[in-house]
């Protein structure tokens, strides 16, 4: 079992939530602490994980989690709500690179994930689930690959134009051109038309992540019943 899956398993399941997304990290600019929490000096691993409750409304938060040298246990250490989240910065627009940031209100965390691949998915995740979950501002996604934002800045351009198509179409009718009026009229309504299959396509992006996670959670409990039947018949 990989260690994102014993990570949902162990400390996201059992408070009936389930995880998104998780990236191991390390940080840029290491902070000098002589002594971690077991009580002396040690390596460790860090992930972020992004999770969501089953139960409705549904709440999302970011949390950093922690393996240290010599157990085999993971803890949380920290932990945010997406509405705390205040900007997640990509670095490199240009390339696949491995570092970003995340601020929060109290505060601003450097990473470096264990591969660009993996630091993209991670970001591909957050910024939809900031889309969907987020009540109050949404917090800004800064030097990203336009890739990780597809859906959205696509839907953001569409909405845009539709407002200016809108200001154009209301100057027309001051002016009494009715050609312009009517074209307005047209490309406004295929512009609403796109922004909503646009919206669409987010909405089962959200629930194929949904059924992921849920056959994840599946495959993990059914290899624990193999593994328990084959002990069995072993003895």
């Amino acid at each position: 079992m990989s260690a994102k899956s014993i990570i949902n398993k162990e400390l996201f399941t059992p408070h009936d939530e389930k995880m998104l997304a998780a990236v191991q990290v390390k940080r840029r600019t290491k902070k000098k602490i002589p002594f971690l929490a077991t009580g002396g000096q040690g390596d460790y691993m860090t992930f972020i994980c992004l999770s969501v409750t089953n139960k409705k409304p549904s709440h999302v938060s970011i949390t950093k989690v922690k393996q240290f040298q010599g157990s085999s246990s993971f803890i949380k250490r920290s932990q945010w709500t997406l509405d705390q989240l205040r900007q997640v910065n990509g670095i490199d627009t240009s390339k696949d690179c491995p570092e970003f940031d995340l601020m929060f209100d109290n505060g601003l965390d450097q990473w470096v994930a264990s591969s660009g691949g993996e630091k993209c998915t991670f970001i591909q995740i957050l910024h939809h689930s900031c889309q969907r979950y987020c009540s109050a501002r949404k917090p800004e996604f800064v030097n990203c690959q336009s890739k990780l934002l597809g859906v959205y800045r696509c839907k953001g351009f569409f909405n845009r134009m539709g407002k200016d198509l809108g200001s154009h179409q209301g100057r027309q009718k001051k002016q009494g051109n009715s050609i312009l009026h009517s074209a307005a009229d047209s490309v406004t309504s295929a512009v609403q038309k796109a922004s909503q299959a646009l919206n669409e396509r987010g909405e089962r992006l959200g629930r194929a992540e949904e059924r992921t996670a849920d056959m994840m959670n599946s495959a993990e409990q059914f290899a624990v019943t193999a593994h328990k039947l084959a002990m069995k018949h072993k003895c």
